[in-house]
């Protein structure tokens, strides 16, 4: 099966994560989200695919939200996703997907659940 990670090189669980799948024999494409951000709509996407709401997704402890204004507790769900995609850093890592779900590499081995 194939599988798409969105992946920052710089973030030690983002690295973990696509180690642990390549060394299972998974063919991976490799989106470095930081150098292609995702626009809105794939958010939404990934969202639905993960099976949570972006409040979920988003890693509001990042001096970029804490900027942003936007209270978390009272932010939309087009709100969050807009910043995210305006702001990719904010996107919770890494995320593997396939045709059918997305799993969140926390802790790395969450993801192998897409591949049994």
């Amino acid at each position: 099966m194939k599988a798409r990670i969105y992946h920052n090189p710089k973030c030690s669980k983002s690295r973990t994560t696509k180690t642990l799948l390549e060394s299972e024999g998974i063919k991976l494409d490799v989106i470095e989200y930081m150098k292609t951000p995702l626009n809105a709509e794939a958010i939404a996407q990934l969202l639905n695919k993960l099976n949570l709401t972006a409040a979920d997704l988003i890693r509001a402890n990042e001096a970029a939200f804490k900027k942003s204004g936007i209270e978390l507790t009272a932010a939309n769900e087009v709100a969050l996703i807009e910043l995210m995609a305006k702001e990719p850093r904010l996107i919770e890592r890494p995320i593997v997907e396939t045709d059918h779900m997305a799993r969140i590499g926390r802790p790395p081995e969450k993801v192998l659940e897409l591949f049994r």
